[in-house]
């Protein structure tokens, strides 16, 4: 059995959704990078691998795109913090 057999049965808007986090998983892993100790490197990829896997089995619109939004936010606030510590 393929692990994609699920896609199938997506509609055209749950594709998109889906879409959406997995691009927002990988743009924070990418952001995770460039945190410069190793230990709170290795902390923050548990917790957005964690987070995400907890929230997986989401199916209500809003709860995702509320989630997606948090998670967008988050994001900047660690993007933001990089770069503060960079200058």
């Amino acid at each position: 059995v393929s692990s994609d057999s699920g896609l199938a049965s997506l509609s055209p808007s749950q594709f998109l959704r889906r879409q959406q986090v997995l691009h927002l998983y990988r743009k924070i892993l990418r952001a995770i990078r460039d945190v410069p100790a190793e230990a709170d490197r290795h902390y923050l990829k548990d917790w957005a691998r964690e987070e995400f896997r907890r929230n997986k089995d989401a199916t209500e619109e809003d709860a995702i795109r509320m989630m997606i939004t948090q998670g967008n936010m988050q994001l900047q606030e660690l993007q933001r913090t990089l770069k503060l510590a960079k200058s």
